[in-house]
């Protein structure tokens, strides 16, 4: 194969941090670590940096992907990092798992990692059981929010979304979510929200109207639009059209030439939104892309960063504005929500599950961390009933707590509360209201 021209791209501190890490572990035994990057954080350059080291070594290597739209821009960024091609082969994981006896990998690296559980990539590990092994995500989890410790050994753990927006490798961002329509009611089905049921709640002309309205106020610039199907997608671009604003819809069955165009005119701005359902989601960077509008409800934590953060790569002053339509915010927490990861494949039970701490103001419909003001236009919140409650009873145990004896409670409720202060057991605050005839 052709080399083409190589480009020297100089590798962050924390990249090299992480292949240092990934050396470490395979030589302590692991057999699949698990690299964790965030959307743009630069995980194809450090594919491409382990690539490169194992062709310069004469090893053969297989990248394995679950998309065809997503080889032609590996292979480029592949031979531009200097990967010789003549030893490193991309492949869609299907036809990898048709044909295994055209490889003999020392390194195998799995794109999008969260998908290593489907049976055509365990059929892949298990042929070659003595190559290298690494996978790449942004989120190592299933969709039921367990972890992929069926398949991964080690979890080797990157910097976090508010780590790269301060270093300047992510955008910073404004998440917005106008509600157009309650989907809390739509039917469940394998785990996901009926794709179906969803077009049919948002296919109205003034939700239509109202998508337009909040994307010609709160950003107006290059857009990618996230809808819940191929007919849904095709009418909100017609929509944009007919309201004056060039866009496209593109999906699997467009053709390969088409979509090239198509994704062309977008990249060069003559595209202004590109509409689609889930094909401009895993590894498709446009740069200057400032805007995500979110139209499909998703209960995928791995789609919901994925399709939210695909404005947010980094360009100098860019910022990132993300229209979320159906309450994906709810859900999940914002993009740069911390986050812990384990390879334990037992999703956590309900009890120990925390509501994601997130305010959304209901004047300008902004969405950020717990304020008493919104920080994007000055909204001054009113205490919830919940709030209030912990007020007063902060405020009480601030008075109790200044009680010399029990002799100073004046009801049942203090005294509860002043042995549980004390650190003495619930019978004390039992005995001392019999004493006072409370109870």
């Amino acid at each position: 194969m052709q080399q083409k021209e190589v480009i020297n791209i100089q590798l962050y501190d924390y990249q090299k941090d992480i292949i240092k890490s990934l050396q470490k572990a395979w030589r302590e035994g692991y057999k699949r670590p698990c690299i964790v990057l965030p959307c743009g954080g630069g995980k194809s350059v450090i594919a491409s940096e382990i690539a490169k080291r194992t062709t310069d070594n004469g090893g053969e290597v297989m990248f394995l992907v679950h998309r065809r739209e997503l080889c032609e821009q590996i292979e480029n960024t592949f031979t531009q990092y200097g990967v010789d091609m003549n030893k490193c082969t991309v492949n869609m994981i299907q036809t990898a798992s048709r044909h295994p006896e055209r490889f003999s990998p020392k390194l195998i690296i799995t794109d999008e990692n969260h998908h290593c559980l489907a049976s055509s990539y365990r059929k892949i590990y298990s042929l070659f059981p003595s190559a290298y092994c690494v996978g790449l995500t942004a989120t190592p989890c299933r969709l039921g929010g367990g972890g992929l410790g069926e398949i991964n050994d080690k979890l080797i753990i990157g910097p976090t979304v508010k780590q790269l927006i301060c270093r300047k490798k992510l955008a910073p961002f404004e998440y917005y979510a106008p509600s157009l329509a309650d989907v809390s009611k739509l039917t469940v089905k394998r785990g996901e929200y009926s794709a179906e049921e969803a077009e049919i709640l948002l296919d109205k002309p003034k939700i239509y109207g109202d998508v337009i309205k909040y994307y010609n106020t709160l950003s107006g610039e290059k857009a990618i639009c996230y809808c819940s199907t191929i007919r849904h997608s095709k009418t909100m671009a017609e929509q944009f059209n007919a309201a004056g604003i060039p866009a496209e819809h593109i999906d699997g069955n467009t053709p390969t030439e088409r979509r090239g165009e198509i994704i062309q005119a977008f990249r060069d701005g003559n595209i202004k939104i590109l509409c689609n359902v889930d094909l401009i989601s895993e590894g498709f960077d446009v740069l200057d892309c400032q805007t995500s509008i979110l139209l499909r409800p998703t209960k995928s934590l791995t789609l919901f960063i994925q399709q939210s953060m695909r404005c947010m790569r980094y360009q100098p002053d860019k910022h990132a504005v993300i229209i979320d339509h159906v309450g994906n915010v709810h859900r999940h927490g914002l993009p740069d929500t911390d986050r812990e990861w384990t390879l334990d494949p037992k999703p956590p039970k309900k009890s120990e599950r925390t509501t994601v701490p997130i305010k959304q103001c209901p004047q300008c419909f902004y969405v950020h961390a717990p304020a008493a003001v919104c920080p994007n236009c000055g909204y001054a919140y009113q205490p919830t009933k919940e709030e209030l409650k912990q007020q007063r009873e902060a405020e009480l145990a601030r008075i109790v707590d200044d009680y010399q004896s029990p002799m100073e409670c004046t009801n049942v409720k203090e005294l509860y509360l002043f042995a549980k202060l004390r650190g003495y057991k619930p019978g004390y605050a039992y005995y001392q209201a019999k004493l006072r005839r409370w109870l």
